[in-house]
């Protein structure tokens, strides 16, 4: 009877087991790659049981085009840019409103709070709340590029066939602040930014023979970096920043007319299924501790008061020795995309690969 009893117990216990692991809640996230390490994963789960991480990489363009394709379904937590939703959203309906009760905003820097709200809301929803936040900009080896400063540099004949840069968006705008145009304040006669980018064009495809490569990923700019086949690049601060740990005379450069910045965001798709799990994560990443193991992943800095602070020693080292109190006033954020822009610029950029062979 005893033996009985020993098996019947067993029984319950795996049954009450299956059950458990059958209603765990999937909290399916839509991020960057380093955005969701597996150290904070583990300890979230941990901390949540009953909740499972499902982590998706990706970048803006594809995490718009994945919700549009579904209409908002697949995901509980998506992470796009500030300047990415408002369109996105107007024109697809892939979002909904945050619960702002659930969030703890205290523990946000209050201006890029305010800053992504701004961005974000429409008919008196607001449909993000930032993360982290960082910039693009220039990197030079200032041993052998001392007086490197601004975007023009990067086609500057001293540095032939020595500088690198991404075709993407970000050159195009650097370039065109470069030449004394405001891109931003031309999105709203785009008639006026098409001649922008046509300038700009003309401008990249005469810079061909000072490019070493075009760079397509952080880690072929990095090795181009350490080698000395190039002494300046086109950067993200973050990849800047992680070279600096390696040699101190590579150094992420604001250029003289303004770091181009962005917040990356939490948002909630449409049709996710998750909202409460979704909540916690954001509340989970924002913790103190966390938001050091966070940055320490990303190399960006959270968008937290005491966010500086908070992050690891080598990166928030790197941070200092590029930015001065002048450079962090100085910043351009990216504004809102209205519809047809990235199309336009697209265009540009195929137009520039085709001359160069970018």
């Amino acid at each position: 009877m005893k033996h009985k009893t020993k098996i019947t117990g067993l029984m319950a216990a795996l049954l009450l087991s299956t059950a458990s692991i059958a209603h765990a809640e999937t909290l399916r996230l839509l991020t960057w790659g380093s955005y969701a390490p597996e150290e904070l994963v583990q300890k979230f789960e941990e901390r949540y049981p009953d909740i499972d991480v499902e982590v998706t990489f990706s970048n803006n363009e594809e995490m718009i085009a994945k919700l549009r394709a579904t209409g908002g379904a697949g995901f509980d937590l998506a992470q796009p840019s500030h300047d990415r939703i408002h369109a996105a959203q107007m024109e697809y309906d892939i979002y909904k409103p945050l619960d702002l009760s659930k969030i703890d905003t205290s523990v946000m820097e209050t201006s890029h709070l305010e800053g992504v709200k701004a961005n974000t809301t429409i008919d008196g929803e607001v449909y993000a709340v930032p993360h982290q936040w960082g910039t693009s900009g220039l990197m030079a080896n200032k041993s052998v590029a001392p007086d490197f400063k601004g975007w023009g540099d990067l086609c500057d004949p001293k540095y032939e066939g020595k500088t690198s840069m991404r075709l993407k968006r970000t050159i195009l705008l650097g370039t065109a602040f470069s030449m004394g145009h405001d891109p931003f304040a031309a999105y709203s006669d785009l008639d006026k930014y098409q001649q922008i980018l046509d300038e700009v064009a003309e401008k990249l495809i005469d810079c061909k023979s000072n490019i070493k490569a075009y760079w397509k990923g952080g880690d072929d700019l990095s090795a181009m970096m350490l080698s000395g086949e190039i002494v300046a690049s086109e950067t993200w601060d973050s990849t800047a920043y992680k070279l600096y740990g390696q040699n101190k005379d590579i150094v992420f450069v604001p250029p003289e007319t303004g770091a181009l910045a962005w917040i990356d965001t939490f948002a909630l798709p449409r049709k996710g299924k998750a909202d409460d799990a979704a909540y916690k994560w954001i509340n989970f990443v924002l913790e103190p501790e966390n938001v050091t193991i966070m940055s320490g992943s990303t190399g960006a800095i959270a968008a937290v008061k005491g966010g500086l602070e908070l992050l690891p020693e080598d990166k928030r080292n790197a941070v200092t020795a590029a930015f001065t109190d002048a450079d962090i006033a100085n910043l351009k954020f990216f504004a809102n995309i209205p519809a047809g822009v990235e199309d336009m610029e697209g265009k540009t950029l195929e137009k520039i690969k085709a001359a160069t062979g970018g």
